[in-house]
């Protein structure tokens, strides 16, 4: 994620992004916190009037109403899909390694005898 993003939101598990409260004071922080690009619901562009033109100034207000417009802007790049091979591959090595770590972990345990 960029440095300079921020967002605030709710995002359905359909990838909707839902509106918030408190925009005003949020655009505040992201502006005093030195963020240059603020990413909210696009359902709160209106409660954009409400909030002064000084806190709004210097701030690239985004609104969104998808994840995919979310990760657009705020990812520094996209992921790319893995290829099947790709994919078996790492699922096949999932959980290796896992005794060891746990025998490390036993062998640093207090013992009772």
């Amino acid at each position: 994620v960029r440095a300079d993003v921020a967002m605030t939101g709710e995002i359905t598990l359909r990838g909707e992004v839902l509106p918030i409260g408190g925009l005003k004071e949020k655009l505040l922080a992201a502006r005093r916190g030195g963020i240059g690009t603020v990413v909210i619901p696009h359902e709160n562009e209106r409660d954009l009037q409400e909030v002064p033109d000084n806190i709004k100034e210097n701030l690239d207000i985004r609104p969104v109403k998808w994840i995919d417009e979310v990760l657009a802007i705020a990812l520094e790049r996209l992921p790319e899909p893995l290829d099947d091979d790709t994919y078996l591959a790492d699922s096949e090595s999932i959980g290796q390694g896992d005794e060891a770590s746990q025998e490390s972990k036993d062998a640093n345990r207090p013992r009772s005898h």
